[in-house]
């Protein structure tokens, strides 16, 4: 009966409620994921631990992800004395229309340049080559290289 109590307690007064079969789940996964690493001297995959559970692999990790508990968005991540970075610092919001709108008009910026331009852009900036390697590459001096890449952002920066 006092075990049983104290589960209740520690099921009920929590910051975010979570149902007891969800709970249960986690606490088996948990459970299993333990035996699996002490047996095999190596951390189980969600996969291994879903098919000895007998259960989908996206409801152990949502179980999983329900029992954490939450934390405040003003939780320090790193401080170095003066300049502190909180978590909400590291949260970005993927979904903002205005990141969209620019992005379609980056592609449309850089669609309207000649196919050299993008070849050295590509070249410079995706592959990490220097000027000189473009150069050589192309067969071009890495002056040309230079000018011709100058005049490409330039040309993006102003359709965008």
């Amino acid at each position: 009966m006092i075990i049983g109590e104290i589960r209740r307690y520690l099921r009920d007064n929590n910051a975010v409620r979570v149902s007891r079969s969800m709970r249960d789940t986690a606490y088996r996964a948990m459970q299993l994921k333990e035996q699996l690493t002490s047996r095999n001297n190596r951390e189980p995959s969600v996969e291994e631990i879903a098919k000895l559970m007998d259960v989908p692999k996206e409801n152990v990790v949502l179980a999983l992800e329900a029992v954490v508990e939450p934390v405040s968005l003003y939780e320090p991540v790193f401080s170095d004395g003066s300049d502190t970075v909180y978590v909400m610092d590291q949260i970005g919001d993927k979904s903002d229309d205005r990141t969209w709108l620019e992005e379609l008009a980056l592609k449309e910026a850089i669609s309207n340049l000649s196919d050299r331009e993008k070849r050295i852009l590509t070249l410079r900036f995706f592959q990490g080559k220097t000027q000189m390697e473009v150069a050589s590459e192309i067969g071009i001096s890495q002056a040309q290289v230079s000018r011709i890449e100058k005049s490409a952002l330039d040309a993006i920066k102003e359709n965008m």
